[in-house]
């Protein structure tokens, strides 16, 4: 069974410069939800692995990022899908932590824990440092444009080698139409 690793904000749900700080500021992007489960449905295993500084700062807690957590997988359930784990650094930039993406450790930590290797699997992010974590373990790095992915196309010139999609819909539609090439 592959796995697809997801990241949570701007893919799963809006993002907020402000961070997501309570299950009451979390919402679903459009379709995402649905799409989470057709993975699921076909067979894909899926794992979110998120960087959460704002436990490091201070802005909410481990336990209301768990809180936010149960919202987003009871709103999963809802739609007929479900993440078989979430993988977060609660670590700020300055911490200089392995688990933050750009580096690979959440990665490392997911392929450790299921016992198999990332590579040539998909990874689904909106952020530079999203595809950055996703080729350091040879996964096949996915850009969507919701969240800061758009930003992210306008800031960046190293992307001519990673697929683009309008959102995580979009992607698995691609993916299970049989569109993509790993």
């Amino acid at each position: 069974m592959e796995t697809i690793v997801l990241d949570r904000d701007g893919v799963i749900n809006e993002d907020s410069d402000e961070y997501i700080k309570s299950p009451d500021e979390w919402h679903p992007i459009a379709g995402s939800m649905q799409a989470i489960a057709r993975l699921n449905h076909a067979g894909y295993r899926v794992v979110i692995a998120t960087n959460q500084s704002g436990v490091g700062r201070g802005l909410y807690s481990i336990e209301t990022l768990g809180e936010i957590h149960s919202k987003m997988c009871q709103k999963l359930q809802e739609a007929g899908g479900s993440v078989e784990a979430i993988f977060y650094c609660p670590h700020i930039p300055e911490d200089d932590c392995d688990c933050r993406k750009p580096k690979p450790g959440l990665f490392l930590d997911i392929e450790k824990r299921l016992g198999k290797s990332l590579e040539g699997s998909y990874a689904v992010g909106d952020s530079a440092r999203d595809l950055e974590a996703a080729k350091a373990v040879k996964m096949v790095p996915i850009l969507v444009k919701t969240g800061k992915g758009e930003r992210t196309i306008a800031s960046s010139k190293k992307l001519n080698d990673v697929l683009k999609f309008s959102d995580l819909s979009t992607f698995v539609d691609a993916l299970i139409a049989g569109k993509l090439n790993s």
